[in-house]
């Protein structure tokens, strides 16, 4: 009883209670993580870039 009990009362707040965004408050949220994303994956990539680079240089110091 307990169990079903919970589902019920689930379904009620997901139904009732809970206020879902919009089809254009989720197209906004998605592009604000995709830009956030690309900035984040670009300044990784220059810091590995870069990191490479200074260790090939002292590497090539002691050959």
């Amino acid at each position: 009883m307990k169990l079903i009990l919970y589902f019920e009362e689930a379904y009620n707040e997901l139904v009732h209670k809970v206020s879902w965004p919009t089809r254009k408050e989720l197209q906004n949220s998605a592009l604000i993580v995709m830009v956030a994303s690309f900035i984040i994956a670009l300044i990784v990539f220059v810091m590995d870039f870069s990191f490479d680079n200074i260790m090939s240089f002292v590497y090539k110091l002691f050959y």
